[in-house]
C-alpha cells in the first residue's frame, strides 16, 4: 500500500499515462479514509522498527558507540578483538587513525546509512501523496487533529527521526524530501535541523497527544503522538543547539540555517583532520524552542508520567518501594504493554529478534538455544571507577543500574569477572537494566529473542531536557524544581541532599543537571552524545581517567582503594552458593533492604523464581529439590577478612587486581592518546558504495574506498 501510495502521486503528477487502469488506486483513494491511510504508513513503521531495534537503539553504531563509549560506560571485549568498532569509539586515536582505518571494515555501517534513507524515502512516499490530496490545505488549516492529520503528522516524525539518527552519526548528509528524489549531495546538517523542526512544529497541533489516537487503544505507545512529536522538537533543538565537530573543507558558506543564511560558531578546543567543533551562535534561540515544546509535554503528557511511587508491595523479605526500579520492571512484564513513564517504545515480539538484554543487559554464559536463560552477550559495560566513585551509595539507580553477577545460562547467578571476553566470561560490570531472569515468560528455545521492546523516549528525559534549557537560559529555580524531582525519586526520603550535589558540581546547576543526567541512564547510551553536544566529553574522558590512574595504582600498591564517597575497591571478593529460595522463598531479589545481608545486596539480581516451570519446554530440571542458585558476596565495598571468609568455605576471587593487571584495557586504550582538546572525530565514515554513487567524498580524513 505504501508503493501504492507514492505510485499513485507520480501518476497523478505525469502525463506518461493517458489511461488510468482499474486496478490502479491513487492517492486520493488511499488517504480518503484512516484505515487504507494508515496501512500505507505501516511499511515506513516497520522499517523504523526494524532500524531502531538493529542500528541505531539497539545493536550497529549504537552498539558499537553509544553503549560503548563515555566516561561511564566501555566495551566488554580486548580492544584489538574489535578493530571495526572500537576505533569509532575511542575517536580514531585523536583522529589520527582515520586515514587508515577501513571504512568497510564495521558490517553496520551501510545498513544504518542506507536503511535510513529507505526510511526517509517510504515517510516521503505517504509525505508527497498526502500533499497532492485536493483537500491537503483544508486539512492543514483545521486547526485541530484529524484521523488524517494525525497520520501526516506520523509520517513528518518518521522522517525527523530519521535525519535525527543520520545527523548523529554522519554529520552532514543529503536532504531527500520529495519521494523518488535520489539521496545524493551534501547538506547542511544545521539547515536540516532547521527544517524539520519547522516541519514538526507544523504538524505539532494537529496531531493527538499521546493515548488519544482514534487508531490507537488508549494504553499504546507505538505510534508518534503528539506528545512524541513535542519531546523530538526538544530533543532536535538541543542537538542542533550543541557542539558539533563540522568539517573545514567544504567551504566557508556551506554550513547554512533553515532560510539559507551562513551560520556563525561559538568554537571549542583546535581544529584537527579538516574539521573544527562548536555549536551555533544562535544556540539560545533554539533552547528557547526546545523549552516550549518540552514544557508541552510536562503539562500534558497524556497517558504518560513521571512515576515517583513504586506500586509494588513487598512480598516477605523480597523488598521494592523504588518507583526507578519499577520502570524497568514493567519493561519486562508483558509482551504487549507499555511502561507507565513511556512516551514511545518501539515494538518488539517474544521470539523474534530483540537486542535487550542480550547487547544491552544482565549477561548470561548460557548457550545459543535451551538455556535458562539463553546468551546474552553483554556489550554495554560499566567503567569500574564510575561505578565505585561516582555512584553515591544511597542511590537507588545504582544496582539497577549496574551488575556485578549475572547467569551461568543453567539457572545459577555467577560473579562477573574483569577479564577481557563476554557474557559472563569476560568484560566486568555490566549495564543491569534488562534481564531475561524478570520476564514472566522468558525466551527459552534461542538467544536474542526476549520481545522487549526499545524505550525510545521516557518522562525522566523530558525531565531533565526541560532543567537542562532552562539552566543554560538563566533559568536556575526551574531547573532546579525539575533536578529535584529526578533526584529525589532516586533515593530514599530525604537523602537526596539536592543542594549538596550542586555544591559538589561546582555550584553550577547546568553541570549538576548533566551529571544527574548520567545516573538517571547510565549504561543506557545517552551519555556520550550528551557529552558531545555540551562540550563536555573532553573533560570527563580526562576525568574518568586520571581516577582509574589512581584506582590502579592503590590496588597496586595496597591491594585496595578507597573513593571519596566511602566505597573501596578491594583485589578480591568473596563469594558463596546459596538457596535463596529454601532461604527467603524467592531467588530474584529487588530493593536490597540493608547492606549487611550478602545475598540481597547489592539489589536486582539473583536468578528467576521457577525456572524449573519457565524452562519446562527444554526439559529443564535442578537435579534437586535445594539448588544453591544465588550468590552471597563479601567485600564488594568493604575490606574483609578474607583469610577467616575462606576458611569458613567462601570462595576468593579476583576482582580489583585484574583491572590492574589489564591497566592497558582499562586505562590506556579509553579514548586512546585522545588529547581532550582536539575537535573529537566522532563520527562514522560515509560507506564506500554510497562514496562512489553519490556525489560526494568522506572528510576529517577518512578513505573513500
Amino acid at each position: 500500500m505504501l508503493c501504492v501510495a507514492g505510485l499513485g502521486f507520480a501518476t497523478s503528477c505525469s502525463d506518461y499515462l493517458e489511461v488510468s487502469s482499474p486496478s490502479v488506486v491513487d492517492s486520493d483513494f488511499v488517504f480518503s479514509n484512516t484505515t487504507t491511510a494508515r496501512a500505507a504508513l505501516h511499511g515506513a513503521y516497520e522499517k523504523w522498527r526494524g532500524l531502531a531495534n538493529s542500528n541505531v537503539f539497539g545493536a550497529g553504531l549504537f552498539y558499537a558507540s553509544d553503549i560503548a563509549g563515555s566516561d561511564m560506560e566501555r566495551h566488554p571485549e580486548a580492544f584489538t578483538n574489535q578493530p571495526g568498532r572500537h576505533w569509532p569509539e575511542t575517536l580514531y586515536q585523536n583522529g589520527n587513525y582515520t586515514s587508515s582505518y577501513d571504512i568497510d571494515s564495521y558490517n553496520s555501517v551501510e545498513p544504518t546509512y542506507t536503511g535510513l534513507f529507505d526510511l526517509i524515502g517510504k515517510a516521503n512516499a505517504v509525505i508527497t501523496a498526502m500533499e497532492a490530496m485536493p483537500t491537503f490545505e483544508e486539512i492543514m488549516s483545521a486547526g485541530e487533529p484529524s484521523g488524517i492529520s494525525q497520520i501526516y503528522g506520523e509520517a513528518i516524525a518518521l522522517r525527523a527521526t530519521a535525519y535525527r539518527e543520520l545527523i548523529k552519526y554522519f554529520g552532514d548528509v543529503p536532504y531527500q524530501t520529495v519521494f523518488g528524489e535520489l539521496a545524493e549531495g551534501l547538506a547542511s546538517r544545521d539547515f536540516i535541523y532547521d527544517a524539520c523542526i519547522a516541519d514538526l512544529i507544523r504538524v505539532e497541533p494537529l496531531m493527538y497527544v499521546l493515548g488519544k489516537a482514534p487508531d490507537f487503544d488508549a494504553s499504546a505507545k507505538n505510534y508518534f503522538s503528539q506528545t512524541y512529536v513535542q519531546g523530538l522538537i526538544g530533543r532536535m533543538c538541543l542537538d542542533a543547539a550543541g557542539y558539533q565537530t563540522r568539517r573545514t573543507d567544504l567551504g566557508a558558506d556551506f554550513y547554512v540555517n533553515g532560510k539559507g543564511e551562513v551560520i556563525t560558531f561559538e568554537k571549542k578546543g583546535t581544529d584537527h583532520h579538516g574539521a573544527t567543533y562548536g555549536r551555533r551562535s544562535d544556540w539560545k534561540e533554539l533552547y528557547a524552542t526546545a523549552k516550549t515544546y518540552l514544557k508541552k509535554v510536562i503539562d500534558n503528557p497524556g497517558t504518560a508520567s513521571f512515576v515517583t511511587v513504586d506500586p509494588r508491595s513487598a512480598e516477605g523479605q523480597r523488598q521494592y518501594g523504588n518507583p526507578y526500579q519499577w520502570f524497568f520492571q514493567e519493561m519486562h512484564n508483558s509482551d504487549v504493554g507499555y511502561a507507565t513513564e513511556s512516551i514511545y517504545e518501539y515494538p518488539q515480539q517474544a521470539g523474534g529478534s530483540t537486542e535487550r538484554p542480550y547487547s544491552s543487559g544482565r549477561p548470561s554464559g548460557g548457550g545459543g538455544s535451551k538455556a535458562t536463560p539463553c546468551k546474552s552477550y553483554g556489550q554495554a559495560r560499566i567503567q569500574p571507577a564510575f561505578y565505585y566513585g561516582m555512584f553515591d551509595p544511597n542511590d537507588m539507580r545504582r544496582d539497577v543500574s549496574v551488575a556485578v553477577t549475572g547467569s551461568s545460562g543453567a539457572g545459577y547467578e555467577v560473579l562477573l569477572n574483569f577479564a577481557m571476553g563476554s557474557t559472563t566470561k569476560g568484560g566486568g560490570l555490566a549495564m543491569n537494566k534488562f534481564d531475561e531472569n524478570r520476564q514472566a515468560a522468558p525466551q527459552v528455545a534461542k538467544q536474542r529473542q526476549s520481545g522487549i521492546n526499545g524505550p525510545y523516549m521516557r518522562m525522566s528525559e523530558i525531565y531533565l531536557s526541560y532543567a537542562e534549557v532552562c539552566a543554560a537560559t538563566g533559568d536556575a529555580a526551574t531547573a532546579k524544581e525539575y533536578l529535584k524531582k529526578i533526584r529525589e525519586r532516586a533515593f530514599p526520603a530525604g537523602m537526596a541532599d539536592v543542594d549538596g550535589f550542586i555544591a559538589d558540581c561546582g555550584g553550577d546547576i547546568l553541570t549538576a543537571v548533566l551529571e544527574e543526567r548520567a545516573f538517571e541512564f547510565a549504561g543506557e547510551g545517552d551519555r556520550r552524545w550528551t557529552l558531545i553536544r555540551n562540550g563536555l566529553l573532553g573533560d570527563r574522558v580526562k576525568a574518568i581517567k586520571e581516577l582509574t590512574k589512581k584506582m590502579i595504582d592503590g590496588l597496586k600498591t595496597n591491594g585496595y582503594y578507597e573513593f571519596e564517597n566511602g566505597n573501596i575497591i578491594s583485589s578480591h571478593v568473596y563469594t558463596k552458593q546459596v538457596d535463596a529460595k529454601t532461604e527467603y522463598g524467592f531467588r530474584l531479589t529487588a530493593q536490597a533492604p540493608d547492606t549487611t545481608d550478602p545475598v540481597l545486596y547489592p539489589g536486582w539480581r539473583g536468578q528467576a523464581d521457577d525456572w524449573e516451570t519457565l524452562g519446562k519446554s527444554i526439559k529443564f530440571s535442578y537435579g534437586t529439590a535445594t539448588p544453591a542458585t544465588n550468590l552471597a558476596i563479601k567485600g564488594l565495598f568493604e575490606q574483609v577478612d578474607g583469610d577467616a571468609l575462606v576458611a569458613d568455605g567462601w570462595k576468593k576471587n579476583d576482582w580489583g587486581c585484574k583491572i590492574a593487571e589489564l591497566e592497558t584495557e582499562y586505562l590506556t586504550n579509553v579514548f586512546l592518546d585522545w588529547d581532550y582538546t582536539s575537535a573529537p572525530i566522532y563520527l562514522y565514515p560515509y560507506p564506500p558504495t554510497v562514496v562512489a554513487t553519490a556525489n560526494f567524498v568522506n572528510g576529517y580524513g577518512f578513505q573513500n574506498e
